[in-house]
């Protein structure tokens, strides 16, 4: 059985990007996190310390959307290392960071993003 924890549309504000003003100001994130994990234990035993409290998986994203970078590659790296390293039972992670309203010159964009899975 395949089992899954989701994190959607967990709303930030940071300050990534290569731009001056986007490390001063800031500019508003959406994250979404999908962690494949085994949940048997849990399901049986109906303990939190026997899964991936998504508390705690909310928390790591927002220490480490607290750290500046230039890329958000570089920001969701981060991330998944630390979920893996923290919770070594996480098979595979599909992580989306989306930028609201990026400073893209004469454009009307939303948001553009990065998707990494493992």
């Amino acid at each position: 059985m395949e089992t899954y924890i989701e994190i959607n549309n967990l709303r930030l504000h940071a300050y990534h990007g290569v731009f001056n003003q986007e490390r001063s100001v800031g500019n508003d994130y959406r994250v979404d996190c999908t962690l494949a994990v085994n949940l048997k234990r849990a399901a049986e035993s109906d303990l939190v310390a026997d899964t991936v409290n998504y508390a705690d998986v909310v928390n790591v994203i927002q220490r480490e959307m607290e750290q500046p970078s230039d890329l958000l590659e570089h920001v969701a790296s981060r991330i998944m290392e630390h979920l893996h390293d923290r919770w070594p039972n996480i098979a595979h992670i599909d992580l989306r960071i989306e930028k609201k309203r990026p400073p893209i010159a004469n454009a009307d964009v939303e948001g553009c993003a990065i998707r990494l899975k493992d």
